[in-house]
Formats: structure tokens, sequence, C-alpha cells
């Protein structure tokens, strides 16, 4: 952690200037579109509905994990008639409940050998864990890699628009993201992880419900844009840490 504080964010700060003086990525012309009153998001979808209200931030900069799957899982839990607060979970309860890739030590603040925050892989072993712990009734959970490879691109690109459309507007999906945060919005460019709000398949755009404290509002993002930062190789200063690209998890209902 040492080594990622004293060298890697001062280096991420320079590639958040050269971006900001070139307007490229979140500078460029499709730019996120934040919304001032989720009100103005259009309802009638149940499962929508839990999820903007059990939307909660992460409690510190690399717990996006968790602030994830519990808005997932409070959300599954108020559809399941299990509305009240005192029946639905924290986040500090769900890292003692749930064990899957040594998650509650990877958020304290040494880290698993000096690592934290969830690689792709851990958060989908993580969501599944989840899941049953809370004995949340689903289908299935799996984990999809969007890689950066022409020949790959098409499909992946019209399965995760399936994706999106089982969730919203049919309500019979989840879709968490992880992803390449500045592709999305003016930060620095770290894996990052956030449930998906919304999706609108007349206009082709994605609200983010994003979990970092400093993304007050949720914000809407364009098709291509949600993709471009799924698919995100990520930095290669992140490849000793497991992160090689971005993806999401899918859950069935």
């Amino acid at each position: 952690m040492n080594l990622f504080r004293t060298f890697i964010i001062p280096y991420l700060k320079v590639c958040f200037l050269i971006d900001k003086i070139t307007s490229r990525g979140a500078f460029g012309k499709d730019q996120a579109v934040y919304i001032d009153n989720v009100k103005d998001v259009p309802g009638g979808n149940p499962l929508k509905d839990a999820m903007f209200r059990a939307h909660l931030k992460q409690y510190h900069e690399s717990s996006c994990s968790v602030a994830s799957v519990v808005n997932v899982v409070n959300a599954l839990l108020s559809i399941n008639g299990h509305q009240d607060k005192k029946t639905q979970t924290t986040q500090m309860d769900i890292l003692d409940k749930v064990k899957a890739a040594n998650w509650k030590k990877r958020m304290s603040p040494e880290g698993e050998n000096g690592r934290r925050g969830l690689t792709l892989t851990m958060l989908g072993d993580v969501v599944k864990e989840s899941l049953t712990a809370y004995s949340l009734p689903h289908r299935y959970v799996r984990t999809i890699q969007t890689v950066k490879d022409p020949e790959k691109k098409g499909s992946l690109k019209r399965n995760l628009l399936t994706h999106l459309m089982d969730y919203d507007p049919k309500g019979k999906a989840l879709i968490i993201a992880h992803f390449n945060q500045g592709a999305f919005v003016k930060a620095l460019q770290i894996p990052h992880i956030s449930p998906v709000g919304a999706f609108d398949p007349r206009t082709r755009t994605v609200t983010m419900l994003d979990v970092d404290f400093l993304q007050v509002k949720p914000y809407k993002i364009s098709f291509d844009r949600f993709y471009e930062g799924l698919s995100n190789d990520y930095n290669h200063v992140f490849k000793r840490f497991g992160y090689g690209s971005g993806g999401y998890v899918y859950i069935a209902l």
C-alpha cells in the first residue's frame, strides 16, 4: 500500500491531468450526465425502485465492493418482504458473514498481503456467497470479463445489452459492474465497483448507482461508454495487484 500511495497515485494524477488537457476519456464529448433528482428516473420496475432505495456509499476508499453487494442484498431482501431495516444488512455485518475471497481482510487497512479491494473473479465469488448467506432466491450468478478483443467485442456487447434489459425494464436480473472509474467520470483511472441503477433501451443509456462517496449523485452514460469502461484493461500498474480487465457480475433471478 505504501508503494501505491507513494508512486502509483501521483502517476495516476499525471494521467488524469493529461486526459483533462487533451479532452480524452471522461473529459471528451461523450460525458456522464448527473441526475439531480432520482424521481426523474422512470419507475414501474420494483427491482429498480428497490435498488435506488437501498443505495449507499462505501465506508472507505477501497470498500466499493462491500457497498455494491450490500446494495444488491438489501434490494433483494426488500422485494422479498424484508423491508424493515432491522432485517436488512450493513457493510460491517456482511463482512462478518461472508468469508469468500478473504473479503474482510482485504477491506482492512493493511489488506491481504498489502492488497485491498476485489478483482472481478473475487467479486463474483463474494456475490454468490452473499446471496446464499442471506437465503436470497436466484437462478444463477455469472461473472463476465469484457476483455479488449475485437473478435469478441460484438458478442460481448450483444450479451451485455440483453443482460441490461433483463434488469431494466424486465426486472429479472441485477448487474454489478467492475470498471475503470475514470472512463465514466472525471476521476482517477482506477478499478472500481458499483451496481447498475437503470437502463433506457430507447436512448441506450445506463444509469450508475456509483458507491463512491465523492460521486454524490447517480449519473447516466451511453451504452458505448459503459462498455468501454467495462472492457478497459486498466493501467498496467494494476497488473501486479491482479487487475487484468473489467467486466460485470450478472445475477439472474
